[in-house]
């Protein structure tokens, strides 16, 4: 099986990116948005650590959203990540007989998730279309960006381990186009 991982900025568009693959895709966020919903072990943990923000199963994210700042976060994620880990340890033992899978983890990089067998490709968006996906979503906070932003590297660090580079901010047609010119590359 061939990883392919996709890394960028928060808001560059991997989830997009990784969905135009048509290959099978393991993606943190949701991992962890269903973590949220289901695993009452981790509700435990996250309660135990924050009794009065963490109150009732299944975890909110309205909750979670009053308790980030530079050393909750840290916490928050030596809580979650073993649970996202495991769920992607179980995404690639289904998907072991797949040629090859695309990794949508936001953190791959920072958290060594990544092999050096991986094919990294970097998701390269402007900071007008960033800032303007970013204010779309519901939850857009300027404080929680840069909280999260500050946890990651930034985009020229990230680019440097990457194998090929996917430019989104020219639409889906662009993009397939781009992913055929990479895809030919895996068969040479």
């Amino acid at each position: 099986m061939i990883r392919i991982a996709l890394v960028g900025e928060i808001g560059s568009g991997k989830t997009f990116v990784s969905k135009c693959f048509s290959y099978p895709v393991f993606n943190a966020d949701d991992e962890v948005n269903k973590i949220y919903k289901n695993n009452k072990k981790c509700f435990r943990k996250l309660k135990k650590k924050f009794p009065k923000n963490i109150r009732k199963f299944p975890i909110q994210k309205s909750e979670l959203k009053k308790i980030i700042n530079k050393k909750n976060i840290k916490i928050l994620s030596r809580i979650i990540h073993p649970y996202v880990r495991n769920g992607l340890n179980k995404f690639l033992i289904k998907n072991r007989k797949k040629k090859y899978v695309v990794l949508d983890i936001p953190l791959l990089i920072e958290n060594k998730l990544n092999l050096r067998s991986d094919i990294l490709i970097f998701i390269k968006t402007s900071k007008k279309m960033i800032n303007r996906r970013l204010k779309k979503r519901g939850n857009y906070n300027e404080k929680i960006m840069k909280i999260i932003k500050s946890e990651q590297l930034n985009k020229n660090q990230k680019r440097k381990f990457c194998n090929f580079v996917i430019e989104n901010d020219h639409g889906k047609n662009n993009i397939i186009k781009q992913i055929k010119n990479i895809k030919k590359s895996f068969n040479d």
